[in-house]
């Protein structure tokens, strides 16, 4: 069940769903289960050697292919970014890259024999893709369209992260020319205090010249991002950014928390922690932002992503066919992922195998010939089923305990009653609703679903609490 805009803004406007001593009971650091087991539970006994192996086991198959490109290059660093990038101004350091992308592709498709399985989607992240020049990108593509079987380009989702501060008119009509179709663009906030107090800043002109560019050379779906918890943000201020984003109308907005982690993220030890918004004004900041975005047309998704009520992604929700991956909500189930590019994670095979986090590591092992890849996992039944179990509370807010018990051949409610026990208190506070068929996530509930989906996660019961992971909401 999704809220449309009529109905989410009642079930999503009043006080007692934006209750600050609820929010604060369950605000606990934990995962957003873009996989599962998540990223902590990789281990260095999984490598090359498993990768070589799977990827030839999963050459045969049928189902789709999703690939992903990670370009670690910005030119100027953002106080409040957590990715994996390099910071560097030296355009140069491009090309030794463009070459090492080059082989690794070669000896991925070598290693699955060139297989027929159709690529269906595509995504460049970073990083700042465009980092790269146009010439570096068309000769990507051309590889990765040489090498794998990429179906027509309007039967794709071929996306890219975009930095409007770095892209041009050129750069769009290139970008289409090779096959992308989507594009992704970070705005986080226009107004000029918070961008000069999180070093990006990027003009409300600059940015929607790219996107009308992008418009008018045919791509077929933009994403904004916007984030809520930077410094010197309120809600008056806020609410000219979404007055302005929305206005522009695309067809998905993701409105994501500040995670303040200065211990994790070096680049946040600049921020001003003093001049980060109250608790109570970030939660105000995202009443009145899912409300308007709810006023405006967009259906919750879930987590931090909204859509419009006829974008793929709300129709996939709808059929209970909505997927979650490391680019977060997708409708392209059932894929095979794989990463490529310095500390890419794919997913390929039942296991999850990722790169070398460190350029020179990376670089050496693909200048030997060898796979990058320096830690995974592979899931065992358990973890098929719980991964299950959480993808569908992320993506649907509820559970029909009858398609895990005939899927898996467990009783549900036996198997998870340590789960279902914990949920109890949240039942009380009216965020789950707990029957003897299954459960389903109510209107407050849903700003809390990584809570609940959290009580499912095996390994997390098993440790106290850990600070690797952002506040839940």
């Amino acid at each position: 069940m999704t809220f449309n805009s009529e109905r989410g803004a009642s079930q999503l406007g009043g006080a007692d769903l934006f209750d600050l001593e609820i929010i604060k009971k369950y605000d606990k650091a934990g995962p957003r289960y873009t996989s599962y087991p998540t990223a902590p539970m990789f281990h260095t006994g999984i490598g090359a050697k498993e990768y070589v192996k799977t990827l030839g086991d999963v050459a045969g198959d049928n189902a789709p292919l999703s690939l992903y490109i990670h370009i670690p290059f910005c030119n100027t660093v953002c106080y409040y970014c957590g990715c994996s990038k390099i910071v560097t101004k030296q355009y140069d350091r491009a090309a030794p890259y463009l070459e090492l992308l080059l082989k690794e592709i070669d000896m991925v498709a070598d290693a699955m024999g060139n297989t027929k399985r159709p690529v269906t989607q595509l995504h460049f992240g970073g990083g700042t893709p465009t980092f790269m020049s146009n010439d570096q990108m068309r000769v990507i593509m051309s590889k990765l369209r040489e090498r794998f079987n990429f179906v027509p380009t309007k039967e794709g989702e071929f996306s890219i992260e975009i930095d409007p501060r770095e892209c041009d008119e050129n750069t769009v009509r290139v970008l289409q020319e090779i096959g992308l179709n989507r594009m992704s663009m970070g705005v986080q906030d226009f107004d000029p205090i918070v961008q000069k107090s999180v070093n990006r800043i990027q003009s409300k002109e600059e940015t929607l010249r790219v996107l009308n560019e992008a418009r008018n050379h045919g791509f077929e779906s933009m994403n904004i991002d916007l984030m809520y918890g930077l410094p010197h943000q309120t809600v008056e201020t806020f609410d000219a950014t979404l007055n302005t984003i929305i206005e522009f109308s695309p067809d998905r907005i993701a409105l994501f928390n500040y995670a303040h982690l200065p211990h994790m993220f070096m680049p946040q030890r600049r921020i001003d922690e003093a001049s980060l918004p109250s608790p109570q004004e970030k939660l105000n900041i995202l009443e009145h932002s899912i409300n308007k975005l709810l006023d405006a047309g967009y259906v919750f998704i879930g987590m931090d992503h909204f859509a419009k009520p006829e974008d793929e992604l709300t129709i996939a929700q709808q059929e209970g066919k909505l997927y979650r991956n490391f680019q977060g909500y997708s409708t392209q189930a059932d894929c095979d992922l794989i990463g490529f590019g310095v500390t890419s994670i794919g997913y390929v095979g039942g296991g999850f195998f990722q790169n070398a986090k460190e350029m020179d590591g990376y670089a050496d092992a693909i200048e030997k010939g060898e796979f990058p890849v320096f830690r995974g996992y592979i899931l065992s039944e358990e973890d098929h089923l719980r991964r299950q179990v959480i993808m569908r509370l992320m993506c649907d807010f509820a559970l029909d305990y009858s398609q895990f018990e005939s899927e898996f051949g467990i009783n549900f409610k036996e198997h998870f009653a340590d789960g279902i026990a914990d949920l109890s208190d949240m039942a009380a506070d009216n965020l789950v609703e707990l029957r003897d068929d299954g459960l389903t996530v109510l209107p407050a509930g849903r700003l809390l679903i990584r809570n609940v989906a959290m009580v499912f996660d095996e390994y997390l019961q098993k440790k106290k609490e850990g600070t690797s992971f952002s506040k839940t909401i």
